[in-house]
């Protein structure tokens, strides 16, 4: 009897843990097909020359999916604002824009909305 209810229990978690697959799988294909633009994003930054480089030459910022990565400055006192300039020069993907006409572009879509 014990070994009939183990192996109830072991079918119904196998059972489970397939449809949580098929679910995932659904979820997967449903939402990652970005039928848009793209991604945009967005990262502002202060003082970040020992990582910007690395995190701009990650292999993320490669993506199919993401359009436009758009660094913003908060006033950085290092060479971080050199760093993301010359990247952009090497990938046409990354932006350097200042702190206001960042935050006037998302004012304009936030209002818009």
């Amino acid at each position: 009897m014990f070994d009939f209810l183990l192996t109830s229990i072991l079918w119904i978690l196998a059972l489970y843990g397939l449809f949580d697959i098929i679910k995932t799988i659904i979820n997967i294909y449903t939402y990652s097909n970005f039928t848009e633009d793209g991604i945009h994003i967005i990262i502002a930054v202060k003082n970040q020359e020992d990582k910007i480089e690395g995190f701009l030459r990650s292999k993320f910022v490669y993506e199919n999916n993401i359009k436009e990565i758009i660094v913003t400055d908060l006033d950085s006192n290092d060479n971080t604002i050199e760093i993301v300039d010359r990247l952009s020069k090497e990938c046409n993907k990354i932006k350097l824009v200042s702190w206001d006409t960042c935050k006037k572009n998302l004012d304009d879509i936030i209002s818009s909305s």
